[in-house]
């Protein structure tokens, strides 16, 4: 998306040359190059390259408590430190901040600046939304500096001030962005400005519920009722849907391996594209043993995927020996969707989970295609959302969850909605709390709906960037210390043959044997790295040797030790 962009931006350029008073273009100034709304077109599009690209998306979800790979992440080793941070950077605000400083110079109409307007405040409130998520306290600016400027230097702003800053431009945003639809989801319109609203809005009023460390709880419900009415818009605007063309086996997976979003459903993507040679690395690293992280879930999550009928994987007794090949049959649809199961196949060809990759037998492909072409190169062409219906279907409903105002018919337009994409039969409200998500994930929710409404958004949106920001806004940072585990194994020496094509794929041994079966990967448990649960036998239990801890400190990540050396007035976040 950022190449097509600097494709646009260059054009543009050219194509603006006639505007500039005949002007060399190293002689550009606010005078010149702010007159004509192309010019402000032509300004608002670099705008774009804050967004996530594809191989943003692709590895969203490294840092997460679902998943396992190659490696932890710095950041849960008891070792981390303010020296190895990063992230405090403020080039791309001050290009937000100049133009809107210069906008107003262009001789058009008041509603085609305040459109212009409201691009540059959306993407500055994106931008400190950002900040805020990691650092907490920031220092706002909404103007341009020069070396000199003493607020270069200035301490950082109360949480409550950006935030309130943040609301008031999405809210100028939402006001005069234009409201056409596009459809080639690439673009910044009224309705993703709500969308991005309703996202910032809930992520704020967890916050300021779940952590009364920050002292604003008293606030939460503003926040909570803005993402509510805001996500109620975009629904109320019948602009989008969930989309449901296709079989319910592939109308989910088509969401992200397809070069042209689907805007029934996706309203903002990171585009690649074939034609522009925009690619993202989505095979390469999802699928080789080298490049990749090596990620996989754990069967932690997997099992909160329910049947097919409706009914809870884990209410039935033994539910953590089962058997590959028995545990994935009739679940949620969008379980075959998203890791390797069944009759998965690539070029027409049988694939099974594949053990050069996987570490627990639940290997990711939702984000990637299913040909082998760009397995070992840089050239996916599938475009990938950033901002999906989806999404504002479960910030609507979790909004009112937490408001206490949650009804039946909330209900039926949101997660009914999305379990019967899935082909979910029995998609009724429960009644009763789960008892395996209070155990495993959520021990101080009782709420049934609540926790539903969680189980959803994990399997909804996995693999797309959320996960580890509801983790910290949930203050559920705990759950990146969880034990990794892997699929049942009956017994070690034995080949299995795990999507039932009659080909034998993995063996689980203490030592490979001399003479081996063709195909079968041996699998080496060395009690150490990896294990059994009950020794010979029992689920995979992955990296219990390599020690994971967050404190109550990483809900915050720490400034960058040489910013603060560099301005004192900053302060380090707690107990860094």
């Amino acid at each position: 998306m950022k190449k097509i962009l600097l494709i646009i931006l260059f054009g543009g350029l050219l194509a603006c040359t006639d505007d500039l008073d005949q002007q060399p273009v190293d002689k550009l100034s606010p005078a010149t190059a702010f007159n004509t709304e192309k010019d402000l077109q032509l300004y608002s599009n670099s705008f774009y390259l804050i967004l996530p690209t594809g191989n943003d998306i692709v590895r969203g979800d490294a840092l997460s408590d679902y998943l396992v790979g190659r490696s932890l992440s710095t950041y849960v080793s008891p070792s981390f430190t303010s020296a190895e941070a990063t992230g405090w950077s403020w080039g791309d605000l001050r290009n937000i901040n100049y133009f809107l400083e210069h906008y107003n110079n262009a001789r058009i109409t008041q509603e085609a600046k305040d459109h212009y307007a409201g691009l540059a405040r959306f993407f500055r409130a994106w931008f400190y939304f950002s900040k805020v998520k990691q650092f907490g306290d920031v220092p706002w600016y909404d103007k341009t500096m020069d070396v000199n400027d003493p607020d270069l230097y200035k301490a950082r702003d109360p949480r409550t001030l950006v935030m309130d800053k943040v609301l008031e431009d999405l809210d100028f945003a939402c006001a005069h962005i234009r409201s056409a639809k596009d459809n080639s989801s690439s673009q910044i319109t009224r309705w993703v400005a709500l969308a991005f609203k309703s996202r910032v809005c809930l992520y704020e009023g967890t916050m300021r519920k779940y952590h009364p460390e920050l002292e604003l709880t008293e606030t939460a419900n503003f926040w909570l009722t803005e993402a509510a009415t805001a996500a109620a818009e975009v629904m109320n605007g019948n602009q989008y849907k969930i989309s449901t063309d296709l079989p319910s086996d592939l109308s989910y997976r088509k969401l992200f391996i397809n070069e042209t979003p689907n805007a029934q459903e996706v309203m903002l993507a990171a585009v690649n594209s074939l034609t522009l040679r925009v690619f993202n690395d989505a095979n390469w690293y999802w699928t080789s043993a080298t490049y990749g992280g090596r990620y996989s879930f754990t069967k932690t999550f997997i099992n909160t995927y329910l049947n097919k009928d409706g009914s809870r994987y884990t209410d039935a007794a033994g539910y953590m020996n089962v058997p590959f090949t028995d545990e994935v049959k009739n679940r949620d649809l969008r379980l075959a969707q998203t890791i390797r199961l069944g009759n998965y196949s690539r070029n027409g060809v049988a694939a099974p989970p594949d053990f050069t990759y996987t570490y627990t037998g639940y290997q990711p492909i939702k984000l990637a295609v299913d040909s082998k072409d760009t397995d070992g190169r840089a050239e996916n062409y599938n475009s990938l959302p950033i901002i999906r219906y989806a999404e504002v279907l479960l910030n609507f409903a979790e909004a009112k969850a937490e408001l206490k105002t949650f009804a039946p018919e909330d209900w039926d337009k949101t997660i009914k909605v999305l379990r019967a994409r899935a082909g979910i039969t029995n998609t009724a409200m429960p009644a009763a709390a789960d008892a395996y998500l209070i155990a495993n994930y959520f021990p101080d929710l009782s709420d049934a709906v609540l926790l539903e409404i969680r189980r959803e958004r994990g399997i909804e949106l996995a693999l797309e960037g959320f996960r580890y920001g509801d983790l910290m806004r949930w203050k559920a940072g705990k759950l990146l210390e969880m034990q990794y585990v892997g699929m049942y194994v009956p017994a070690l020496d034995a080949t299995y043959d795990l999507n039932e094509d009659g080909t034998k794929d993995v063996a689980f041994v203490k030592k490979v044997p001399a003479t081996k079966v063709p195909g079968v990967y041996y699998f080496l448990i060395d009690d150490k790295q990896f294990k059994l649960s009950a020794g010979t036998s029992g689920n995979l239990i992955l990296m219990d040797n390599l020690e994971r801890s967050f404190e109550d400190k990483k809900y915050l990540y720490p400034i960058p030790f040489n910013e603060v050396v560099l301005n004192p007035n900053l302060q380090q976040n707690p107990d860094w």
